[in-house]
């Protein structure tokens, strides 16, 4: 079995069964300490860029690496051909794979952590041989002879501070065994090597003092006062200098007296990075939160918030700012410590204590040396001063809890990039994006005034790509101050490319991509996935199922409350069936999407597959329960249809609610069925949409769908698909008044319902036919289809469909104003419509013999029976129907003289018909409005109106009606000039 070790606590090695492998020139070594500090996780070509060319990079970069990546693998592969695969290419970088036993530093953290377990159980003999385990691992200097001012700079830091409290440890440990002369000895080497640190001089004197030696520690502390004024020229500090009075205490004196004689008066520290000059915005947060912490103090108790938000969206810069806000609120200090919770390296609470403890004024003699009562002393430090700790970028609640106040007026700014709902008494602020109003302002104050309002749309469309996110806005408004040639179009339009956007919004360290990244890495592998699979959705909103379908599994809830918390998924509001609605943040997607090139193309389209058959099995369920009958086909009854995504019947309870929710990822998902290849799926999801956007007027979705479906059907051979499809493009074509597309559409229809012996289906398309030949004008033929149809509709056993066709029969016979033939196919079509319970029919039959009613006279008997109607389709929520209805019952009040009722129907029914894009009705109404405001004595609104009808009219070359209205204007036109100039 090959035996593998990377080493970076000394020079950089790889070793594979004890023999060291040559790593070739600096760069390649560069790029190893680079994979090697982030095991694991993907380190993206940006960082390595900056690892490898800190102050320019050649444009070849990136093709570089891939060099260097090539070579370090074929050096590993000449050992094992199995080690070659230890460095893996992705999409945004590259990665190492190894055991946290094959790597020096990570074995290094998990001895030291095992080791302070043992101390804590009171093991000291089992303690120190884990620590002298953990420093023979060093060799020397963190990654000995490689630069690290760039990069890795925080990581090396973090190294060498856990090495020496591993040193401190085993030093108290051996005092503990009594083996202080071995403890004395190592001192004495350290401060040799470290003369100027005065911690190590407290740990040789407390060491000589412990061991009996008060001379010789009275000696040592002499010989640190005179390195430090020789070398720095000040005198020791007070901490040393309360040691050195301690030593008058007997020579029995233990060392937890020596560490309680330490407690010194201390002077305020403020330790906050910069307030940002540019900060913009988050008035009511930092109000908020300036005012919580006020109220606290006022009561005598800590408070705590957490700031969580998802990355780049400021969470530090309003902490920031808030404790800068309140310094004089808490005059006894500042502290600022970055837990770096996001990282490979967590700060474990142990070292984090050490470091506040410091700042308070405990020598490291002093510091207890297990975490309870580490913990205990910051309480009780913290519990008589007034200060405010910000703890950025905090990982967890437990990575925080010890490190919090008990008592007291002290105030605690917690940011991280998960929600901690387990922090009992913290209160949860979260951090939005940026309103687009404040967003411009930052991109202003980044950039310049002149700039931004010598291209104000320019722009706003940075902001729009940049999502309203602050870091991506900033890194836009750095590279636009960087570069003062670029105009903001140049920006701009780099930025359209949703393929390249997230390699454009990256400039020095500031890079959203590898923001991300850190949240990304931190993921359990089931939301890993899920995030992947999300991204491949498309921009668009989505219940909760959702998840669960992309996984394969039957509930996602435990994987969705994960990506919610950790700020990488948001809740976007609740839908009208009253479910939570979740969406990705655009430059979120972007990264979901490059992570998802990754996965295997099977596997991805496989889970976006479950999803799609999820709305599809929704969608005809709630097409079957609308209560309106659809005049045509929404399901292909010869296919097996997918079934309901576990756990959401309930949410088609209400089929028009969950329409409504769903109607845009619907639409959406049609298209993306279609772009994926799943064209079966494609036209039967736009053909089960149709129900809805017939009842509701959305003509344009019906538009888009169907185009996309029609193409869909026809790549896919499924002639009874293609057929559905035409069959409700004729009718949303006969709706639109586009009566020769129609016609082809309803033809085509029925040739093919012809082609595959669907008689029903063939019904459907001649009735449709028989409609637009009525309007035409050409009634014989109309005649034959409908007749054709109600003879198909008989066979197939379709009471629905014979109650259509006699309304068909009967509005042909009005046409020619055969009058009591009309009656006769209405009144067929009323009984059979409520004799089948078919409601919808019934109201339409209703309205067809108030019209018969009218054109005979009788407008009381039209009245009635257009109010039946317009009852039935409010009962049923069908508006679209209701204008339609509104406007026969107001053509009805205009002309049995109640204009004030006629005005406000047909104004009604007006905009209905605009918005469904019906011009022929629009016309009609615009015309009865025209001649509404003559009656009036309004001339101007009734020319208004009039001629817009006339408009009309001539774009659907309705001859008759243009004729007939022209000759109206114009009579009208002479008689408004011979009375003027009678007068």
């Amino acid at each position: 079995m090959t035996i593998l070790g990377f080493r970076v606590l000394g020079p950089l090695e790889v070793a594979v069964d004890g023999q060291v492998v040559p790593l070739g020139g600096p760069k390649p070594r560069l790029l190893l300490a680079a994979l090697l500090l982030q095991p694991n996780v993907v380190v993206s070509t940006e960082l390595l860029i900056e690892v490898l060319w800190p102050s320019s990079a050649p444009r070849s970069a990136a093709a570089n690496i891939r060099t260097y990546v090539h070579s370090l693998r074929k050096r590993l592969a000449d050992h094992d051909p199995e080690l070659g695969e230890r460095i893996g290419s992705r999409a945004s970088g590259y990665i190492l794979k190894a055991t946290p036993d094959e790597i020096d530093h990570i074995r290094f953290g998990e001895l030291a952590a095992r080791a302070q377990d043992a101390l804590g159980r009171g093991e000291a003999e089992s303690a120190l041989g884990l620590l002298d385990q953990a420093e023979a691992l060093w060799r020397g200097e963190v990654l000995e002879g490689l630069p690290h001012d760039h990069g890795w700079g925080a990581t090396v830091a973090r190294l060498t501070e856990l090495r020496l409290a591993v040193q401190e440890q085993r030093l108290r440990a051996r005092i503990e065994l009594g083996r202080t002369a071995e403890a004395v000895a190592e001192l004495r080497g350290l401060v040799t090597e470290h003369p100027l640190r005065e911690e190590l001089w407290q740990q040789l004197i407390v060491a000589l003092r412990a061991d009996g030696r008060t001379a010789d520690a009275i000696e040592a502390y002499e010989t640190a006062e005179k390195v430090l004024a020789d070398e720095l020229g000040t005198e020791p500090g007070p901490r040393l200098r309360e040691l050195r009075a301690s030593l008058v205490l007997t020579p029995s004196a233990t060392q937890d007296a020596v560490a309680a004689a330490l407690t010194v008066p201390m002077t305020p520290v403020c330790q906050l990075p910069l307030d940002l000059p540019d900060f913009t915005g988050r008035d009511e947060v930092v109000s908020a939160l300036v005012g919580l912490f006020h109220d606290r103090r006022e009561q005598g108790k800590p408070a705590i918030a957490v700031l969580s938000g998802a990355p780049g969206i400021g969470k530090s810069s309003v902490a920031i700012r808030v404790a800068h806000a309140v310094r004089d609120d808490f005059p006894d200090g500042q502290l600022h410590v970055d837990l770096a919770g996001t990282s490979s390296s967590p700060r474990p609470p142990m070292t984090v204590l050490a470091e506040l403890l410091r700042a308070l004024g405990v020598p490291d003699a002093g510091l207890p040396r297990d975490l309870p009562e580490r913990a205990a002393l910051l309480r009780s430090r913290l519990a008589t001063l007034r200060m405010c700790v910000v703890l950025d970028d905090a990982g967890s609640a437990a990575q925080v809890r010890p490190l919090l106040p008990g008592a007291g007026s002290c105030a605690v700014l917690i940011t991280s990039r998960v929600r901690m709902p387990d922090l009992a008494g913290a209160t949860p602020v979260d951090v939005d994006l940026l309103p687009e109003g404040e967003a411009a302002k930052l991109l202003e104050g980044i950039v310049g005034t002149e700039r931004v309002a010598a291209e104000p749309e320019c722009a706003t469309a940075i902001l729009r790509h940049c999502g309203y996110l602050p870091l991506a806005i900033r890194v836009a408004g750095a590279k636009l101050t960087h570069r003062p040639g670029w105009t903001l179009r140049v920006l701009a339009d780099r930025l359209r490319d949703e393929r390249r956007r997230l390699d454009e919004l990256r400039v020095g360290d500031l890079a959203v991509r590898a923001s991300v990244t850190l949240s990304y890495d931190l993921l359990p592998m089931s939301a890993a996935t899920a995030f992947r699979g999300l991204g491949g959705l498309g921009s668009v909103q989505f219940p909760g199922w959702v998840v669960a379908a992309l996984l394969g599994r039957t509930h996602g809830e435990d994987v969705l409350d994960v990506l919610v918390d950790a700020h990488l998924v948001e809740l976007s509001g609740s839908d009208a069936t009253g479910e939570p609605r979740y969406r990705l943040h655009d430059l979120l997607r972007c990264y979901a999407l490059e992570l998802r090139a990754q996965d295997v193309p099977v596997k991805a389209r496989d889970a976006t597959k479950r999803v799609l058959e999820g709305y599809l099995a929704l969608a005809v369920e709630a097409a079957a329960r609308m209560p309106i009958h659809f005049f045509g086909l929404y399901r292909d009854d010869t296919a097996v249809q997918p079934g309901l995504p576990p756990g959401t019947a309930h949410l088609i309870e209400d089929p028009a609610a969950w329409f409504a929710a769903e109607r845009h990822t619907c639409v959406a998902a049609v298209s993306l069925a279609a772009d994926l290849g799943f064209d079966s799926l494609a036209w039967r999801l736009a053909a089960a949409l149709a129900p809805y956007f017939d009842q509701r007027g959305h003509q344009d979705d019906w538009m888009h769908t169907h185009a996309v479906a029609l193409a869909a059907a026809r790549r896919s051979g499924e002639v009874r698909g293609e057929a559905i499809i035409q069959r409700n493009l004729g009718q949303i074509q006969l709706y639109q008044d586009s009566y020769a597309e129609a016609l082809v559409a309803f033809e085509q229809s029925q040739l093919l319902f012809d082609k595959v012996g669907d008689t029903r289906g063939a019904a459907i398309a001649l009735a449709g036919l028989g409609t637009v030949l009525r309007i035409k004008g050409e009634d014989t033929v109309a005649l034959e289809h409908c007749h054709a149809a109600l003879d198909q509709f008989s066979a197939a056993g379709d009471p629905h469909g014979e109650a259509v066709a006699r309304i068909a029969i009967g509005a042909v016979w009005l046409a020619r104003r055969r009058y009591a033939d009309a009656e006769r196919w209405f009144t067929e079509a009323l009984e059979q419509s409520a004799r089948i319970g078919d409601r919808h029919r019934e109201a339409h039959a209703l309205k067809r013999l108030a019209m018969l009613r009218q054109h005979q006279g009788n407008l009381s008997g039209a009245r009635e029976r257009v109010d039946r109607a317009i009852a039935i389709f409010n009962e049923l929520g069908d508006d679209h129907c209701v204008g339609y209805a509104n406007q026969n019952l107001g053509e009805l009040y205009l002309h049995s003289g109640d204009l004030a009722h006629a005005q406000l129907l047909l104004v009604n029914s007006l905009s209905v018909h605009r918005r469904n894009g019906d011009r022929r009705s629009e016309a009609e109404v615009s015309q009865l409005l025209g001649e509404l405001h003559e009656a009036l004595s309004q001339p101007e609104r009734s020319r208004t109106y009039s001629e817009r009808a006339l408009a009309l009219w001539r774009e659907l070359s309705a001859r008759p009606q243009e004729s007939a209205l022209a000759s109206r204007l114009q009579e009208s036109a002479e008689a408004s000039y011979n009375d003027s100039a009678s007068a």
